[in-house]
């Protein structure tokens, strides 16, 4: 099946992959919060993205059943190798980093995802008082020179530990950190971008439309109850940041009329075009990961959207005189660096 209008996709280069710099992101699997459907259905709808060029998929180990899906989809899939998975192996609680330990984390991956190499690796330490990470990470570059894994990433790691770890890896070692970006969450801007420029290291970035917040359906609207129970786990953690940490529904509501009014200007888009392109443009960005509720809804037709242009100056200053007024900046002392939320 084709698109039924015409597509053009941007990419970008990973490694030795050329890539779309949208990514299926499927931590909606996690949890039946967000809905749920069939795993036939959930295969079909991947299928669906694939055929529309959306060929990069990102999921992790605790993703319920996300790997297993894919791996699925993937194995029936006519051409295989045009199919991206990009997974994580994510140490909350403390361990021995021994090699046969993230050896067997790698193996489960790897069985998991129907795979003999992994694609793309990423990786999450939650204690970095703990320094087992360096351990493990140099563990997994072993098992990379051994095959079962093509690139390896990092997931939620700040500015510090990533320059770190690329720094006692060598160059070239770390490809992307997995990190949260968006109009509301500018943090990576502060010291993740020149980290990422001075190893030549992507970010993948997710929360980049705020659980939909950043999207027409908020236009206009009164501010919803945090506890009515009609909001996703994701939302409540972003309106949470949109009202205590970066400013208020009020600024929040001018920002969207600010994106409202620049999306008039290019033919049929949304304010999470807008959203998305304003992320996009940004040169250390690799991909934006949007969240896909497979077999639950798909917006394929509107994220392709993105593709294809760029914001202008005057765009970027209109967006940049409501982001003056917020809290934005500030974001990087009290929340801390990226990833810090989580810790």
């Amino acid at each position: 099946m084709q698109p039924e209008t015409p597509f053009r996709k941007e990419t970008f280069l990973l490694g030795p992959f050329e890539l779309p710099r949208l990514f299926n992101g499927l931590w909606q699997l996690s949890s039946n919060s967000w809905g749920s459907a069939p795993a036939a259905k959930i295969r079909r709808q991947m299928a669906t993205y694939a055929e529309n060029g959306y060929t990069a998929f990102d999921m992790a180990d605790h993703y319920g059943s996300a790997e297993i899906l894919f791996g699925e989809f993937r194995q029936k899939w006519p051409h295989p190798e045009e199919i991206f998975g990009a997974t994580k192996y994510c140490v909350f609680r403390k361990i021995e980093p021994t090699r046969g330990r993230i050896e067997a984390a790698v193996n489960e991956r790897l069985e998991r995802m129907k795979l003999e190499r992994v694609d793309l690796l990423q990786f999450h330490w939650q204690d970095y008082d703990d320094p087992g990470y360096l351990t493990a990470m140099k563990h997994l570059q072993d098992l990379q020179r051994e095959g079962k894994i093509a690139l390896l990433g990092l997931c939620n790691f700040d500015s510090i530990h990533m320059d770190e770890i690329c720094a006692e890896l060598g160059p070239g070692s770390i490809v992307s950190n997995q990190v949260q970006f968006s109009l509301i969450d500018i943090r990576p801007l502060s010291r993740m971008a020149e980290v990422c420029r001075k190893h030549n290291v992507k970010l993948l970035t997710y929360g980049t439309v705020c659980g939909g917040f950043l999207s027409d359906r908020w236009l206009g609207r009164e501010e919803p109850d945090m506890y009515s129970g009609s909001l996703t786990p994701s939302q409540r953690k972003y309106l949470d940041m949109i009202v205590k940490a970066w400013g208020s529904w009020s600024l929040f509501q001018s920002l969207l009329s600010v994106l409202r009014s620049i999306a008039d200007q290019y033919e049929g888009m949304s304010i999470a075009n807008i959203a998305t392109r304003w992320v996009l443009d940004h040169s250390f960005v690799g991909a934006v990961i949007i969240g896909a509720r497979m077999g639950v809804s798909e917006h394929t037709d509107d994220n392709r959207k993105v593709y294809g242009f760029r914001l202008s100056v005057d765009d970027r200053a209109a967006i940049q005189e409501v982001l003056a007024q917020s809290n934005g900046p500030q974001l990087i002392r009290t929340i801390g660096d990226c990833g810090a939320e989580y810790r």
